[in-house]
């Protein structure tokens, strides 16, 4: 019989803390919303108590998401617990998470506590945050680095005061596999009621053993994955749910473990989530880089026209690639715009097929073929948006290689069109200028990418453009067009937009 592995994403917490990929409200929800039509189990959602964002972005899923448990982290302080359950009080399922530090090192010199003083702190916090519901998971922070039976006397006491998840966590990403699953070997033989709740792990990636490290754990008696799409997370990162779920999926001979996640949709989590943060998945990723079905070798190539098992393990079907080659051009109608829609996975709105419908419409009177990532990459344009301060309503850019590049850009803020002229480095540094100019601001560009998104001349030029304005936060913006200057302006204004939109919220 096999073992099932509960799937707890940490993607809205633990991964939005990496660098440059912070979340906005609007893009939570469309994320969470996708976790569940990936059927996690657990979506944790936040941190309310880190900021008056983090605590609305938490409610706001926790009151859509209705097919998995929403859980919000705490600090072991009963101000932090309140507020996860303040977040999270109208969810289906409500989970409070609280932590607290076991390590030496941790107690020592960031708690100054003493083992005793940490474990009746555990214990007081878990029984406080009984009071408001049933399912409650406890982490000892730090836990790798910290003495296996001292955690053992901890969790035997957190259970008795009512949690019913207990995460062991590799905060700092030291441990190795074999060393793992001693370590929690040596907290099961010495934790009388271990059986009687699900054992949670929660690895981070710094020496690259996270997906290992959170196996080994499985082997031990873990029942629980504390995971990212595409291993974001905090320094190196998390273990991967894409990883941990295909390998549970493709050596079920070796395992014999399963999970509920529907893995046709591990394909549409990852490429949503780096559109929303702009962190591109690297080529050669496992499941879901660009390359993981891709074969360039003459050898490789015969022996997977012959039988695709010669030098695949798993289809590419399998995680929601589509062999579906049905390309949609100018001609195509909104039915047949719709249907590729559906068969892509994505379900939106009317007024959201409207507007990408005549997206589409524009796109495809520029090129001679519309393929499935050109409609990918419009619907997820189109998906996460923010109210729009300005608009593009035209540009003109004069430029070459022995005069300097002048760009007059014209964008309408609530009906009024505003002009501006700029010069610059180079066309689009001229055409940014003229942007700020119409804003009224100074703002920094912290990063810009250009990428086709198919082949060809005639390709949609991707443009991601990272802004800052002086208060820390790194906003982020995609334009698309198969001008590639254009697509770069449109860019910059989505990030305007996010920006301005987030500091009125």
């Amino acid at each position: 019989m096999s073992k099932k592995i509960l799937i707890f994403d940490t993607t809205l917490r633990d991964g939005e803390q990496s660098p440059g990929c912070s979340m906005n409200i609007r893009e939570k929800l469309e994320m969470a919303k996708q976790l569940e039509k990936l059927k996690v189990n657990v979506i944790e959602a936040g941190f309310p108590a880190a900021s008056s964002g983090d605590f609305a972005s938490v409610k706001e899923v926790a009151d859509a998401i209705k097919e998995c448990s929403v859980a919000g982290l705490a600090r072991a302080l009963k101000t932090d617990i309140d507020r996860v359950w303040e977040a999270v009080k109208n969810a289906k399922a409500p989970r409070i998470h609280t932590f607290i530090a076991t390590s030496d090192i941790h107690m020592r010199y960031k708690l100054k506590m003493t083992p005793e003083q940490v474990k009746a702190n555990a214990v007081e916090m878990v029984s406080y945050a009984k009071k408001y519901c049933s399912d409650i998971e406890f982490s000892a922070e730090d836990a790798t680095r910290s003495d296996p039976l001292f955690l053992a006397q901890l969790f035997e006491e957190v259970i008795k005061a009512g949690a019913t998840t207990l995460n062991i966590p590799d905060t700092v990403g030291y441990t190795t596999p074999d060393e793992f699953y001693d370590f929690i070997m040596t907290i099961k033989e010495n934790t009388p009621s271990f059986d009687k709740v699900n054992i949670s792990v929660h690895c981070h990636n710094d020496l690259g053993l996270a997906v290992a490290n959170s196996l080994a754990a499985a082997k031990a008696g873990a029942n629980q994955f504390e995971c990212t799409i595409n291993g974001i997370g905090e320094r190196a990162g998390n273990a991967a749910l894409e990883e941990l779920v295909m390998i549970l999926d493709t050596r079920k001979d070796i395992y014999q473990m399963t999970s509920d996640i529907k893995t046709e949709e591990i394909m549409r989590s990852s490429m949503l989530l780096s559109r929303i943060t702009g962190v591109k998945v690297q080529p050669n990723k496992a499941i879901v880089g660009e390359n993981a079905f891709a074969h360039e070798s003459g050898i490789h190539q015969h022996g997977v026209l012959n039988n695709k098992k010669t030098y695949e393990i798993m289809t590419p079907e399998s995680i929601g690639l589509t062999a579906n080659t049905m390309v949609l051009g100018k001609h195509s109608g909104k039915h047949a715009f719709e249907d590729k829609v559906k068969q892509l996975g994505y379900t939106i709105n009317k007024e959201e097929l409207e507007k990408a419908f005549i997206r589409f419409k524009d796109i495809a009177d520029k090129k001679k073929e519309v393929y499935d990532r050109d409609i990918d990459a419009i619907i997820s344009k189109e998906s996460v948006q923010v109210p729009k301060t300005y608009t593009l309503t035209r540009f003109v850019i004069n430029s070459g290689n022995t005069i300097t590049s002048t760009a007059s850009v014209i964008m309408k803020k609530e009906a009024k069109n505003i002009e501006k002229v700029s010069v610059g480095d180079g066309p689009i540094d001229a055409a940014f200028n003229a942007i700020q100019k119409i804003v009224g601001k100074k703002l920094k560009l912290e990063d810009y990418q250009l990428q086709s998104v198919t082949e060809g001349g005639d390709a949609l030029g991707d443009a991601l453009v990272k802004l800052s304005n002086g208060n820390g936060r790194i906003h982020t913006g995609r334009g698309l067009s198969t001008d590639v200057i254009e697509a770069s302006i449109h860019a910059f204004i989505n990030a305007v937009n996010k920006m301005i939109y987030e500091e009125s919220v």
